[in-house]
């Protein structure tokens, strides 16, 4: 268990933990929110689809190269961060459900999932528009690497984004 500050500065539990079948409740429902997937931006085609939800989890939870874990707030499920290699490189990936923004979890626990994830350099990718991601990244020592677009489903459109790396 590590300590962290809220926005106002009072210490909470952050804690990682194995992604139970359990848990994948919790990440649909933060996946449901429609703000949250504006942020993002590259979310599933139809965050609705439980079905699609579920067997895009089951290969994730199937794939030994992804490393993933829960990110609990005190005894709470506050999201996932998740590594993969999808593009052909260590990348880092994080979903933090919209009632946990704010509260320096999502810093925390990408600083202590870094220490999990001896890859370097290691990537992340956040839409240009997302200043909490990318401050969530810079934090950690990430750093803007290099541009691309993509086509973003929630904003129904192709989006600029950034990717970041950490050497």
């Amino acid at each position: 268990m590590t300590l962290d500050q809220d926005s106002e500065h009072n210490p909470v539990s952050i804690t990682l933990r194995q992604v139970t079948t359990d848990d994948l409740g919790v990440f649909f429902a933060h996946q449901l929110d429609p703000e949250a997937n504006l942020m993002a931006g590259f979310t599933a085609k139809d965050p609705t689809d439980r079905k699609a939800f579920m067997a895009h989890w089951a290969k994730i939870k199937a794939d030994e190269m992804i490393t993933i874990r829960t990110i609990l707030y005190g005894d709470r499920i506050a999201g996932y961060i998740l590594c993969h290699n999808w593009f052909g490189e260590p990348e880092i990936s994080y979903w933090i459900g919209k009632q946990f923004w704010g509260k320096g979890i999502a810093t925390q626990a990408l600083r202590e999932f870094l220490n999990l994830v001896p890859s370097r350099p290691i990537y992340a990718r956040a839409a240009k528009d997302n200043a909490a991601s990318i401050r969530v990244l810079d934090k950690s020592g990430f750093q803007i690497h290099d541009e691309d677009r993509g086509y973003a489903n929630a904003r129904g459109g192709e989006i600029e984004e950034y990717i970041l790396i950490l050497e």
